[in-house]
């Protein structure tokens, strides 16, 4: 039976990081009690299955959780299904909505956030939707079908993976960006503009550079979406994906340093005595430019997961691993590693039959990211070893990295011939 008057550890948050991190704690030698506390009815789960198998029916509900109840039970983790009222930084507990109090002998918050939502009018109709949750991908998954109509909102990685499900589905698919090109600046232009070519071949209608100004709803179903441009567009749904705001509230209210996210250090300590943050709403140091950054990502969640819950039984472990990401469309991929935004320039490895790597090089010629775009399993092989060199911190000449004589396992092992 788990205590709940000896301070113990406490996750609030029982998302990937959350969940992840009370497994970490138990596989570092913690045998005290921890406390799982979230506000989902379903156990911790990972989210890329959301925009794609769940989605499309090819996993269940069950099949993305992290582990299951059993697990919970043997590593006796108690799951409360309660929001978090207050945090007590100086008395170190939690209250929960219920009124019980939790000590904690050290608190990780790994809360999260929710889906940015449009600020326009119809914006809280019934038939358009949010992507965060299990039951946001189960509600999502219910109006998808053939000869249905979906417009996406955001043209960033989750737009553009519920418009790839959305038209293996069968259905209709507009996507809205406001920007001229997709995904922002997350990845090159020339990366982006693989994806929007790949989109518009499998019948996408994208309209860049315009937004959604009002949705009004049609008789006899469905609704009207006005854009800023004067055009109009009718959907049986519509999907924003604009990304989502990190959930700082209660460490806000608590005192605690927040800027983008809650503010940590390299070792995911906050600014309250022990107090932990981690996963979508930490806001950390880069391990390649020492800037601040948040990840939302599954790497992000697990890695931080284990570094928090190694550091919380006394390690000095630091986050030093370089941000990686990926992205499904159709039978494609796009991948990143490391700090792209730190480079001046990029040198661009073509794979061929459109399958690319850029790397990102900084004004002192150093690897500090590389952007991939290719036919999956096709380009994956060479995509890995790109990820090794910049997350072996190897610096390779440009030329190299342009040539394909010149093997990337070779550059990746150090054993290339420079001449």
């Amino acid at each position: 039976m788990t205590d709940t008057t000896t301070p113990g550890m406490v996750i609030v948050g029982a998302g990937h990081c959350g969940g992840r991190a009370a497994q970490a704690l138990r596989e570092a030698g913690w045998t005290g009690s921890i406390h799982l506390i979230g506000m989902e009815r379903h156990l911790p789960y990972e989210r890329p299955p959301l925009s794609k198998e769940l989605l499309t029916g090819e996993k269940t509900a069950g099949a993305c959780q992290l582990r299951s109840a059993q697990a919970l039970i043997d590593d006796d983790v108690r799951l409360h299904t309660q929001r978090v009222s207050a945090l007590d930084t100086t008395r170190r507990c939690i209250t929960l909505a219920n009124g019980q109090v939790l000590p904690y002998h050290r608190l990780l918050l790994a809360t999260g956030g929710s889906a940015r939502c449009l600020d326009i009018p119809g914006a809280d109709l019934p038939e358009v939707l949010t992507l965060r949750t299990v039951d946001d991908a189960l509600l999502l998954s219910q109006r998808l079908g053939t000869g249905r109509r979906l417009l996406v909102v955001g043209g960033g990685f989750i737009g553009l993976e519920v418009a790839a499900s959305a038209r293996r589905a069968g259905m209709a698919v507009t996507l809205v960006e406001g920007a001229r090109r997709l995904l922002g600046r997350a990845v090159p232009a020339d990366i982006a503009a693989g994806a929007q070519a790949l989109h518009q071949a499998h019948g996408v209608d994208l309209r860049l550079g315009v937004l959604p100004t009002a949705i009004v709803p049609r008789q006899p179903g469905g609704v009207r979406v006005q854009l800023n441009d004067g055009s109009q567009v009718d959907a049986d749904t519509v999907l924003v994906g604009i990304g989502m705001k990190p959930a700082t509230a209660l460490a806000r209210t608590a005192g605690l340093t927040v800027a983008q996210g809650i503010v940590v250090d390299a070792a995911l300590r906050t600014s309250a005595p022990e107090v932990f943050a981690a996963g979508d709403v930490a806001e950390f140091p880069g391990p390649l430019s020492g800037q601040p950054m948040r990840q939302e990502t599954w790497f992000n969640a697990e890695t931080q997961a284990r570094v928090a819950a190694h550091n919380m039984v006394g390690g000095h472990e630091v986050v030093h691993q370089p941000p990686w990401f990926w992205s499904d469309q159709y039978d494609h991929q796009l991948q990143v590693c490391g700090e792209p935004a730190m480079g001046t320039h990029t040198v661009v490895r073509e794979l061929g039959g459109g399958d690319r790597i850029a790397f990102h090089l900084d004004a002192q010629e150093r690897l500090v990211g590389m952007s991939a775009w290719g036919l999956a399993p096709r380009c994956l092989k060479e995509v890995k070893l790109a990820r090794l060199l910049v997350e072996r911190r190897i610096n390779a000449r440009p030329a190299d990295l342009h040539d394909l004589a010149v093997k990337l396992k070779a550059l990746a092992a150090g054993t290339a011939v420079l001449t």
